[in-house]
């Protein structure tokens, strides 16, 4: 009977595995506390020379450790956060276009894969957005010309009121010389979404006077109809027209509703976007001889690092706010220019990588940068309306 390693291709002689380890980045390799050890490929039996198998792939791994040991490892491997995580945010924030550059130069084992970086950037990108979103208490103050008197308006507070103490409420509204505290401190507990000290609430959205064609909307006599749309398709616009009322007095009483459905949607549309954003590079670099493939990795390169430096700002933003209302004017003061420079940073950073990328002059790549930047700023103003009706439709 034939043996199994006889279909193997003959393997040339190997070097002694201290000698690689000792050319080998470390960086780059398997911890030894991670591998099992095997001088032969548990596999396919392919003598080893190094952490993997040259013949089959597989890694010389041991998994019959501690489960904590490998959880860890785990997470570090999903985020690449022990050593490649670390390698890839110097050059994607501070040197554009340099990863994009060198992953397609093929030195890409040393950086996190571009996706897997888009996902983790936009994923934490959104989940702080909603959560800041959802427990932002404004409040802000106007004097009223006319009375002279100072003009207070809390906002955000929709159907949670505990997300600011009555206690550090009533105290901004004291120090902002406003007469009757008790009386607006309670309104805010009660979870009223709006209030001033005049007694004057915001004009609440309504959407009662819905009109087609002129006329008031019925859905006996004037309903909506497209022509050019199936019956199913203009009874469905119809229901949610007939609903919209309703909708609207529901976001008017607590506007998280909407805002907790647009970042439920806002992800998955912004990871669609991607390809067509691809293919806006194609187009302008068209005669380019590349790949569309590659634009799609410079584009999940440049969308990480947005969400990223977004993530900055709105943190920024944050201590910005907590060190004005503590008096810490120096730290608010810092804040702000921080903010100022990682908003003025990202322009400049996307024109520069641009240039790096597709090596073309700066006049070229700044007429470019402008008509792409035109034309993302376009799409994206059509995914927004797209995201807010549909947000308000799934409501």
């Amino acid at each position: 009977m034939k043996d199994r390693n006889s279909s193997l291709p003959a393997t040339p002689a190997a070097q002694p595995t201290d000698e690689i380890h000792a050319a080998t980045d470390p960086s780059l390799t398997m911890k030894e506390k991670r591998r099992v050890g095997s001088p032969q490929c548990l596999n396919c039996a392919t003598e080893l020379a190094g952490p993997f198998c040259h013949y089959c792939g597989q890694p010389d791994r041991n998994f019959m450790r501690f489960f904590p040991a490998l959880m860890r490892e785990f997470l570090e491997e999903f985020i690449d956060l022990d050593s490649r995580f670390a390698r890839t945010m110097k050059p994607l924030l501070f040197r554009p276009g340099k990863l994009t550059r060198d992953y397609l130069d093929g030195r890409r084992f040393r950086y996190t894969p571009p996706l897997r970086l888009y996902l983790f950037a936009s994923i934490a990108f959104f989940l702080l957005a909603a959560n800041l979103s959802s427990n932002a208490i404004n409040i802000g103050m106007n004097v009223n010309p006319e009375s002279g008197e100072p003009d207070i308006r809390i906002s955000g507070a929709g159907e949670s009121p505990g997300m600011m103490a009555p206690d550090e409420l009533r105290k901004k509204l004291e120090d902002a010389g406003v007469t009757d505290v008790e009386g607006l401190v309670s309104t805010y507990e009660q979870g009223q979404a709006a209030a001033d000290i005049t007694g004057n609430n915001f004009e609440p959205f309504t959407a009662d006077e819905i009109t087609i064609d002129g006329e008031p909307w019925n859905r006996e006599t004037n309903p909506v109809v497209i022509p050019f749309l199936p019956d199913f398709l203009n009874d469905w616009i119809n229901d949610e027209v007939e609903e919209s009322p309703e909708k609207a007095k529901r976001i008017n009483d607590n506007p998280n509703l909407i805002i907790d459905q647009v970042f439920d949607i806002l992800p998955g549309t912004m990871f669609v976007l991607l390809p067509v954003v691809a293919l806006l590079f194609k187009f302008w670099y068209l005669f380019a001889k590349r790949f569309y493939i590659e634009h799609l990795i410079y584009a999940l390169h440049n969308h990480a690092f947005i969400f990223i430096s977004l993530i900055g700002i709105l943190l920024l933003a944050q201590l910005q706010g907590s060190a004005w209302a503590s008096e810490y004017t120096w730290l608010g003061t810092t804040a702000t220019v921080l903010i100022v420079v990682v908003s003025s940073w990202i322009p400049l950073y996307l024109l520069i990588s641009l240039r790096r990328v597709y090596q073309q002059g700066w006049l070229m790549t700044f007429s470019k940068f402008s008509l792409i930047g035109m034309s993302y700023l376009s799409l994206l103003a059509v995914l927004t309306s797209i995201v807010a009706i549909l947000g308000f439709l799934l409501l």
